[in-house]
């Protein structure tokens, strides 16, 4: 089983930046955090932006590119979020993910075996 906790949200106001943090333990040698996710109200959970450990690829949903960063720490077992210029469209809860059965790629959440709990990011206007 691997574990995801996140850690990071809160409330900032339009045009402000948040870093969500996500660490992994358990089996995270063959399932590594690699991907975020959110939720807005009344939603249903979208992809945002996954990592290729490895190689540091990575994808972004399109409303984020050059707004939002994702990182990887492998040593730590961590993935990261860097989320600048933040509008109240990016008020939502924010998932991890691991664990994506194809591929670190994956913009489908049924892909993905493991989830974190999710944390809460609201952004005023």
């Amino acid at each position: 089983q691997v574990q995801l906790v996140e850690s990071g949200g809160g409330l900032v106001q339009a045009g402000g930046s948040v870093t969500l943090a996500c660490e992994g333990s358990g089996r995270t040698f063959s399932s590594p955090p690699t991907a975020w996710f959110r939720q807005a109200p009344g939603m249903v959970r979208e992809f945002v932006a996954a990592v290729m450990r490895a190689t540091g690829s990575t994808r972004y949903e399109d409303s984020v590119k050059g707004r939002f960063t994702i990182s990887a720490d492998n040593a730590k077992n961590m993935v990261y979020l860097q989320m600048n210029n933040l509008q109240p469209a990016d008020t939502a809860v924010y998932y991890c993910a691991a664990g994506s059965r194809r591929g670190w790629y994956s913009t489908v959440e049924n892909d993905y075996q493991y989830w974190g709990q999710g944390t809460q990011v609201t952004v005023s206007s």
